[in-house]
């Protein structure tokens, strides 16, 4: 397939390969902080082409993962609610909660519905005046704007039966949080659809305060190739900056109308983190000029303390402090038909991905 081929070039793979091996010297280690990066990395075997020094680990990179148990239990208790229908994207849908799942609510007769954009959910308010839909919004930089451009479609619609249950967060802060914890982390490959919304400043600080590098990395088998010999190339010579590999398509500047319109809709919060906690300004929350789309000002949700699933060791994978197969439930009680923890659900989570492609 044309533009997708000549990135999957056996020839040109094994020769990169070969440079790495020539180049690297030190014990490096790199996180992957983009779900879409680990199922690549695991897809084509990435690992299996680099050195014993360097080490790949994943990062807090899939949303549906980092997203806290205590908003699935939100999701559920609105589902809950009379003449209310909730939207959603697929993978939200098994994601177990503290008490139950989506999955299970609309097994039990709540009208859960899955859609592939925000606009989707519009279709069904509008045909539905006499219904309450619920939008769930999660997602880093890259889905963000969606939401945002949602919302505004909606204030300019007047309708007065949409709201969002909003979970976006924001990928610098849970990088800084992982370098403050002195989790062993040399570099980063940073997310390159991400960086198309935000552009490369918000990388700064890792370089100018923590004297790590950054690569922001496409996600075919030479992207990320190229992108580790890069990270190797600064880390050899102790000279770490912001890089971009993914050229193609990620600019400096990234997409300045998407961010007007996130900076319009939203503003940041402090949020809550699977395996982190609370992470100051590391999510974002819906103004106040648009509290009538916001499903926590609409309706009364009203929650049971959250729990977390006895065992599960998904906080420790999503830091890079754990693999997969450390979790005793692991394969065993833990598997995509069946789920334990949010990182075994979605295919850009940890657990599903080493399930899917190998424990490497």
């Amino acid at each position: 397939m044309k533009f997708i081929s000549e990135y999957r070039d056996s020839i040109q793979i094994l020769a990169i390969s070969e440079i790495i091996h020539k180049v690297s010297k030190k014990n490096i280690c790199i996180m992957e902080v983009c779900g879409s990066h680990t199922m690549a990395i695991h897809r084509f075997g990435i690992k299996g082409l680099l050195p014993a020094n360097i080490k790949l680990v994943s990062g807090p990179g899939c949303p549906v993962c980092v997203t806290a148990i205590d908003y699935i239990d939100k999701a559920i208790a609105v589902s809950r609610i009379k003449n209310s229908i909730i939207t959603t994207f697929g993978d939200l849908i098994k994601v177990p909660g503290s008490y139950s799942s989506l999955e299970k609510e609309k097994a039990s007769g709540a009208d859960i519905q899955m859609v592939y954009s925000i606009l989707e959910s519009l279709d069904i308010a509008k045909y539905n005046p006499d219904k309450k839909i619920v939008f769930l919004a999660i997602g880093f930089e890259t889905t963000t704007p969606a939401t945002a451009a949602g919302i505004l479609k909606a204030a300019e619609l007047k309708l007065n039966n949409f709201s969002v249950l909003c979970s976006h967060k924001v990928m610098p802060p849970p990088m800084k949080a992982i370098i403050e914890e002195g989790i062993n982390v040399d570099g980063f490959l940073a997310p390159g659809h991400v960086s198309v919304i935000t552009g490369t400043e918000m990388y700064n600080f890792i370089v100018n305060k923590f004297h790590k590098g950054v690569v922001i990395a496409g996600f075919e088998p030479l992207d990320i190739l190229q992108s580790v010999y890069m990270l190797v190339q600064q880390f050899e010579s102790n000279n770490p900056k912001v890089e971009i590999q993914y050229s193609r398509v990620v600019k400096p500047e990234g997409n300045s109308k998407a961010r007007l319109a996130v900076e319009k809709v939203f503003e940041a919060t402090d949020a809550n983190w699977r395996g982190f906690g609370i992470i100051p300004k590391s999510a974002l929350k819906i103004r106040p000029a648009f509290t009538k789309f916001d499903t926590e000002k609409v309706f009364t949700i009203q929650i049971e303390d959250p729990k977390e699933p006895k065992g599960c060791i998904c906080g420790q994978v999503l830091k890079g402090l754990k693999a997969p197969a450390d979790c005793k439930l692991y394969g065993k009680v833990c598997t995509p038909e069946n789920p334990t923890g949010a990182c075994m659900v979605s295919l850009e989570g940890a657990c599903n991905v080493f399930y899917r492609y190998g424990n490497e």
